[in-house]
């Protein structure tokens, strides 16, 4: 991963995950607050119940004429002072005495919760019921923990979701940018071919060398820069559903590139073998045109020097077969792909079969490949769509 892919999958982790843990603590907040609300309520009925319970004990003592004898609640957190009218304390097994605070009826001071009960009967010494727990204060604090956890568990998730995410995301563009790397190198090394022999040729003849033989290498290379600017300016700017479709006989236009890439076979002493019957087509020539002449391009470069390449053209079948380095199983499934070639130290690209496989999806054009490795490869296209009826 480069400089700027780091960038970019830190840049896209801190505002995803950024986000989605603002919204997430957002969430958590609302939440905390409800069950906030819910706790306080269910302490403070607790504590209400309690008092009523021990009230309901001391205004029956008092009834039968007994003095009321405090004893502990079954709730052992629950627990409980008397106080007079004047606020003196009568009992108390309370855990914070000094935390009473009489002008509230109900309310959390340090870790507990309090409730006053207040008794109006006149007759019974004991005006003030304080009731304490920490059942409620521990009940939230468990919530906090809780709620925090979650809350770092959710966001490590979210993390690798987006990390897993970002990284998804950018294969594709990783792959593109690695592909277009390759294309780069492969460009200029495709191109250092015919421009070394141009320019070796054209010193050569400058020293005296054959005219005639310096004449076909310097025309040979430039057929090859021709063909190559072609390849990437068609690949490049042209639209595959733009046509101009017109009536014409591709047996001329096959004929034509032979004779094309006969100048260009020169240099790895190739002969073309073409079988090349009469078939009038509707189709775009610069298409068919292309279609041709990447096939017949692919076959010189993958061919080995002074071997055969067979082109023909029989029962609406354009073929083209060479006795190369062939083309192994798996190569097969991806050699139309772009950027997709056969075998790096061969050259070329990887965009003319990538353009003939479209072209021929285009037109509804049957493209057939038969390749074995070492021994050569067959391609075949047939025309049968197009042909003028």
């Amino acid at each position: 991963m480069n400089k700027n892919e780091r960038n970019a999958l830190i840049s896209f982790l801190s505002i995803y995950v950024g986000s989605a843990m603002l919204l997430l603590a957002v969430l958590f907040y609302f939440y905390y607050q409800e069950q906030y609300k819910s706790l306080q309520k269910s302490c403070s009925m607790e504590l209400i119940n309690a008092s009523m319970e021990i009230k309901t004990d001391i205004l029956n003592a008092y009834m039968n004429k007994k003095e009321y004898m405090p004893k502990p609640l079954k709730e052992r957190k629950i627990k409980f002072a008397l106080y007079d009218v004047n606020k003196k304390l009568l009992f108390s097994n309370l855990d914070e005495k000094q935390a009473v605070d009489f002008k509230q009826s109900f309310y959390q001071k340090s870790n507990q919760h309090f409730y006053i009960q207040k008794i109006k009967e006149e007759n019974i010494p004991i005006k003030y019921i304080v009731m304490e727990t920490c059942r409620g204060v521990d009940s939230i604090n468990k919530l906090k923990i809780y709620l925090t956890l979650t809350f770092i568990l959710s966001s490590v998730f979210i993390g690798f979701i987006a990390y897993f995410l970002a990284k998804l995301l950018l294969k594709p563009v990783r792959e593109k940018v690695i592909d277009m790397d390759n294309f780069i190198k492969d460009s200029a090394h495709e191109l250092n071919t015919p421009v070394s022999v141009l320019m070796t040729s054209v010193t050569m003849l400058k020293n005296g060398k054959s005219p005639e033989k310096m004449m076909k290498y310097i025309l040979s290379s430039s057929k090859q820069i021709s063909q190559i600017y072609n390849d990437i300016h068609f690949s490049a700017f042209n639209d595959i559903n733009e046509s101009m479709e017109e009536k014409f006989y591709l047996n001329s236009l096959i004929e034509d590139s032979v004779e094309f890439f006969n100048d260009i076979s020169i240099t790895k002493n190739i002969d073309i073998e073409a079988k090349i019957e009469a078939l009038e087509v509707y189709m775009d020539r610069t298409k068919a045109q292309k279609v041709v002449n990447n096939l017949l391009s692919n076959a010189i470069k993958y061919s080995k020097n002074n071997s055969v390449i067979k082109v023909s053209l029989q029962n609406n079948i354009f073929k083209v077969e060479d006795f190369g380095i062939g083309i192994s199983e798996k190569e097969q499934k991806e050699i139309f792909k772009r950027f997709k070639r056969g075998k790096n130290i061969e050259g070329g690209f990887g965009i003319g079969l990538d353009i003939v496989n479209r072209i021929c999806k285009s037109y509804n054009l049957k493209i057939n490949l038969d390749s074995k490795k070492n021994k050569g490869s067959t391609f075949s296209i047939d025309f049968s769509s197009v042909i003028c009826q």
